[in-house]
């Protein structure tokens, strides 16, 4: 379980592709406090450390988180979002996310404001019921409220010290990011599913 809360920008530092797997080599500035087994959320992606070396960890990735996030199109030298799994006992400042993506995004505009940026993403018209204004969206890792909510498309607007700290001074339009909708959202449509099929 994770919060949003970005703790480190970390580098793509090798790729290592075997059978329909891939590892990734990051590195990270947290890297010395990781530990074998724990999970650390890349750009919203959950994947288990199996790998310390000095400033670096490696993680893997299977064929499922392949086909559903961007990981498969990362490339040597990307920025990405970590953070840590939640500790028992800590401040909860983001919302609930769970380090497990639901589909990829892309970014269709970028406006350059008095102090701040904001993104429109376009996501597939089936999650639409998942995306209520002013309601909480996970993009690559990073917790954010939403507004000008549409059937496939919402903003957010990037303060300055999540757009220094994050890669969100990465993106741009046509830019694919890795979406997740939020867990209460999607328990409140699954008993709709299930009271409508039940009847």
């Amino acid at each position: 379980m994770f919060t949003g809360i970005i703790e480190a920008v970390a580098t793509v530092a090798d790729i290592i592709h075997e059978g329909s797997n891939i590892h990734f080599v990051i590195d990270s500035p947290i890297a010395g406090e990781l530990k074998v087994d724990q999970s650390v959320a890349h750009n919203g992606v959950c994947l288990t450390v199996t790998e310390i070396k000095s400033n670096t960890y490696k993680v893997t990735a299977v064929a499922e988180t392949l086909a559903k996030t961007t990981l498969g199109a990362w490339q040597k030298g990307d920025v990405i979002n970590c953070e840590r799994a939640l500790k028992a006992g800590d401040r909860l400042d983001g919302h609930f996310v769970q380090g497990h993506v639901d589909a990829t995004a892309m970014c269709i505009e970028k406006q350059t404001l008095e102090g701040s940026w904001l993104f429109r993403f376009r996501f597939a018209k089936e999650y639409g019921a998942l995306v209520i204004e002013k309601g909480s969206i996970c993009i690559n890792g990073v917790s954010l409220t939403v507004f000008n909510v549409g059937p496939d498309e919402c903003t957010v607007t990037i303060i300055p010290y999540t757009y220094t700290h994050t890669n969100f001074n990465t993106l741009d339009s046509d830019h694919a990011v890795n979406i997740e909708f939020d867990v209460l959202g999607k328990y409140f449509l699954r008993k709709q599913e299930l009271e409508n099929l039940l009847g």
